[in-house]
């Protein structure tokens, strides 16, 4: 068992093609002209005559008549016309292409990026809805569209990309390289065949020079050899072959919200796929780098958006220090490869912040750091940006010199009394001010114009700029880097409380909305929750959509009710499409562009569960923060609506339980009562056909005696089944009447056979008062205890019934002499179908009890079992009395004659 080689289930499960989901063929290229289109047509011909059914969706010729020749014959599907800026533009029909669902489809172009409008803003989102919907997709793509090659490819020919394909689209493709000779390639250039005369010159003269088309092929031979390394290991690791198998190892990539952090993802991706490694992109936020205004978060969101993109697990940490928590993750997930920027920046900027790459470097024992330089564009940053906007406000100028007048003008006649030394930190309080309310760059405009009245209005000789004593010069320099670090501190600060408190709101809401929907099993009510908690939140217009009977999307809640929101066929379409697909689409996404909302799944482990839409007050789109905080809130709606459903099921499922236990406790029941009188009646009557056989000791008289016991046995079962079906129906309905107690006790047990051979012993009051009841119904009570006390009790023991009374209501009681109910049974027993155990076999349905008290119940009355005194169950109830109780029956309601009709 030592030597056994097992197959590797990750590999094994990684080799299964999702079940339902087509196959995607790239025919890949270093550039344009190789014969990418030209080669998937030619394996598309092939295809078509092996019988299956190949369609193409877009295919480009670009006016080349070999290219053109491979078309005919072919199957084409016409294009999609959209309209933008009062242009006609084609596109490919993706809806046509789903509708005829063929086996393969040609996409040509995978980089392109659709016409305003379309549903997608990339071609490959196209390509893969095809998949999805089980269409083999045959497309193609040039070598320096791949994202992770972005920045290598614009480093080599100076041009950078704009059109790009996450690399998980290849990763999960079958490639089929296409390569020519550089010299070649220029000559298609140059003999028009891959571009118009005009056009090629100009690309041959930049783009594509002989070094760049050389650099171009590198690329793509070295991308498709590693794509068959990783399949011929995979397949190795499959099938337990043995191989030198590298170390696991783990790359870290360190981000920021800068432009180069994306160099650096881009960096992590290649380093991971050549070592086929698991990759994270990480972000240290503290409160010193944390992103200042709304365009570092946009960038930071961008740069987490791209490592997601090309599949790395991004992770974010809040802490004090970049580096030790940098160093405490590395330490965490057992990192081996660090990557990590260094801008090209001045040197004394390191002195005075010190360097993280230098930190780290020195603290990473055994773990490899790559360090990549690049040059800081502080024009382009952010920063820069939000510094320029800050240069042109009117108000912030303006308050900061009123503010340093009215402080020179307050401080001139006490000039004498105050000194120089507290005039000048006075001079601090605008710097302060202008640092907390509109930042650092104000903060320092402020400490200048404060350094500048100081010494024109205080400094000796005054009014004039000259100074004498040059040891004021130190004290200017001293006031303004003062002035500086205080103003950056502050504004630091201000940003960190702003940051914090969004946090702290966006924390808020989140366990707000969960508390209030777990209180809560009414599914409108925790949807109208959830709609107007992100209402609050985003300041805009929600609405929730949950799938139908039909399985057709409904709105359920809004977040107000005279909001109009998927009025249109067109916005039931997206959010369809969402529900279908559980892809985030509409407005500010890449899908679906063109629909008013930006409608999000909500998701489960189940599934997609429904959808919910926002749609902002405003004309802007929701901000990277907005839509994770959306997310949030969809998926904390779908954990509820989950549960909700859950819990009704689980009802249901309880309900269908407990019917089909009373079903079987009730054929039970009736199949043993049923089963015992006819058996008496067959046996009976066979023995009357039978007169010859007859005993001595058997008179006819007895027999039919048997029969007419089993008979009044099937009519009380009977009558018991039907008086439960009116008590659960609700068909219960009173003929009340003035009767007399002891009258309906007498005709109750002259009804029970059981008592006529054993004693019986009544006592009542001799002054009961009549008592206004349904005279059948109340007998039927006393025949049900009289019955119950004669099977539950000895033969030859005595049964007493008695009747008191006080000034509210009559109290009538059955006592035996049996074994007695145990006290944990004696609220149970006036439930369905419950049964005693008892040492001997007794019959019985288990609903005598339960009518009784229905029926006492609907009397207004009370039903409960004690223990007898003298041993045995004691079952008492009662009926309420009446002020205007008369002393006798009323002629015209006779009680007596009404039982003996009705008495079973």
């Amino acid at each position: 068992m030592a030597g056994e080689k097992r197959a590797d289930p990750d590999a094994i499960l990684a080799g299964i093609k999702e079940e339902g989901r087509g196959t995607l063929t790239v025919f890949l290229g270093a550039a344009a002209g190789v014969g990418k289109t030209y080669a998937m047509l030619e394996t598309a011909r092939e295809r078509l005559e092996d019988g299956l059914n190949v369609l193409a969706g877009w295919v480009e010729t670009h006016g080349r008549a070999d290219t053109e020749a491979l078309m005919a014959g072919l199957p084409v599907a016409p294009p999609h016309h959209l309209e933008y800026h009062g242009r006609s533009f084609a596109e490919m029909d993706l809806d046509a292409l789903l509708a005829r669902k063929p086996q393969i489809v040609l996409v040509d172009e995978l980089a392109h990026t659709n016409i305003p409008g379309s549903r997608h803003a990339k071609r490959y989102q196209d390509a893969e809805e095809l998949l999805a919907a089980g269409i083999d997709v045959y497309t193609t793509l040039n070598i320096q569209h791949l994202e992770s090659l972005n920045d290598a490819v614009a480093q080599i020919t100076g041009i950078k990309v704009r059109e790009t394909v996450p690399d998980k689209i290849l990763e999960q493709a079958e490639i089929q390289l296409v390569d020519v000779p550089p010299e070649e390639l220029i000559q298609r250039f140059k003999d028009g065949k891959v571009y118009v005369p005009d056009k090629a010159a100009e690309a041959l003269r930049k783009f594509f020079r002989p070094g760049n088309i050389n650099a171009l092929r590198e690329m793509a031979l070295r991308h498709t050899a590693k794509r068959v390394d990783h399949q011929m290991e995979t397949y190795m690791r499959a099938h337990a072959i043995e191989g030198p198998w590298s170390a696991g190892e783990k790359v870290m990539v360190c981000i920021s919200p800068s432009p180069f952090a994306a160099r650096l993802i881009r960096y992590g991706r290649r380093m991971a796929a050549n070592m086929q490694a698991e990759w994270f992109a990480v972000y240290v936020d503290t409160p010193r780098h944390m992103p200042v205004g709304e365009d570092e978060h946009n960038l930071l969101e961008k740069n987490i958006q791209l490592a997601e993109e090309l599949g790395a697990e991004t992770v974010t940490i809040a802490g004090d220090s970049v580096a030790d928590e940098l160093l405490g993750f590395v330490k965490k997930h057992n990192i081996t490869q660090i990557i990590i920027g260094k801008p090209l920046r001045p040197l004394f900027r390191e002195w005075l912040h010190g360097s993280l790459v230098d930190y780290i470097l020195k603290r990473s024992e055994g773990i490899s750091v790559h360090v990549i330089s690049g040059k800081s564009q502080p024009n382009s940053t952010p920063q820069a940006q939000t510094a320029g906007r800050e240069s042109f406000q009117i108000l912030p100028y303006t308050a900061i010199v009123l503010m340093i007048a009215l402080l020179t003008v307050l401080a001139m006649p006490v000039r004498s009394y105050l000194g120089q030394v507290n005039i000048a930190m006075l001079y601090l309080v605008p710097v302060l001010f202008s640092a907390v309310v509109w930042g650092r760059y104000f903060s320092v405009v402020a400490a200048i114009l404060g350094i500048i009245s100081f010494d024109f209005f205080f400094i000796p000789p005054t009014f004039t700029f000259t100074v004498f004593d040059l040891r004021y010069l130190f004290s200017f320099a001293i006031f303004l880097l003062v002035a500086l670090m205080t103003g950056t501190l502050s504004a630091r600060l201000r940003q960190h409380i702003i940051y914090a408190r969004q946090r702290e709101a966006r924390m808020v809401a989140l366990y707000a909305l969960s508390r209030e929907i777990s209180a809560t099993n009414e599914l409108e009510k925790a949807l109208e929750q959830v709609a107007k908690k992100v209402y609050e939140s985003v300041e805009s217009q929600v609405v929730i959509l949950l799938p139908g009977a039909d399985n057709k999307l409904v709105v359920r809640a809004k977040s107000d009710a005279e909001q109009k929101i998927l009025v249109d066929e067109n916005e039931k379409a997206v959010a369809l499409w969402v529900y279908e697909h559980g892809q985030t689409a509409g407005r500010g996404t890449d899908t679906l562009v063109g629909a008013d909302c930006t409608y999000v799944p909500m998701r489960t482990e189940q599934g997609i569960l429904g959808v919910l839409g926002v749609r902002p007050r405003d004309s802007r789109h929701l901000s990277p923060e907005q839509r994770r905080l959306l997310e949030a809130f969809a998926s904390l709606g779908a954990v509820a609506v989950n549960r909700i459903q859950l819990v009704e099921q689980a009802k249901e499922t309880h309900l269908l339980a407990e019917s089909e236990r009373l079903h079987a406790a009730l054929f039970n029941s009736i199949s043993h009562e049923l089963r015992t009188p006819l058996t008496s009646i067959i046996g009976a009557v066979t023995g009357l056909l039978d007169e010859d056989d007859l005993y001595d000791s058997v008179s006819r008289r007895d027999l039919l005696q048997t029969i007419k016991q089993g008979a009044l046995r099937m009519h009380r079962l009977v009558n018991n089944l039907l008086d439960m079906t009116r008590v659960e129906s609700g068909y219960l309905q009173l003929s009340k009447e003035w009767c007399d107690v002891q009258d309906m006790i007498g005709v109750a047990a002259s009804q029970v056979e059981a008592l006529r051979s054993r004693p019986l012993k009544i006592e009542a009051a001799p002054d009961l008062p009549l008592v206004q009841a349904d005279f059948v119904l109340i007998e039927q009570v006393l025949v049900n205890l009289l019955d119950n006390a004669a099977k539950y009790s000895g033969p030859d023991s005595e049964i007493s019934v008695k009747a008191l009374h006080n000034r509210e209501e009559v109290a009538i009681s059955v006592a035996d002499h049996g074994p007695g109910i145990p006290e944990e049974d004696r609220e149970l027993v006036f439930d369905k179908f419950y049964r005693l155990r008892a040492s001997r076999q007794i019959g019985g349905t288990g609903l005598g009890l339960t009518i009784c008290k229905a029926i006492v119940d609907a009397h207004g009355g009370r039903i409960w079992v004690s223990g007898n005194p003298g041993g045995g169950a004691l079952v008492t109830f009662t009926l309420p009395l009446l002020a205007a109780a008369p002393e006798k029956i009323p002629e015209s309601e006779p009680s007596a004659s009404a039982g003996d009709g009705n008495g079973e």
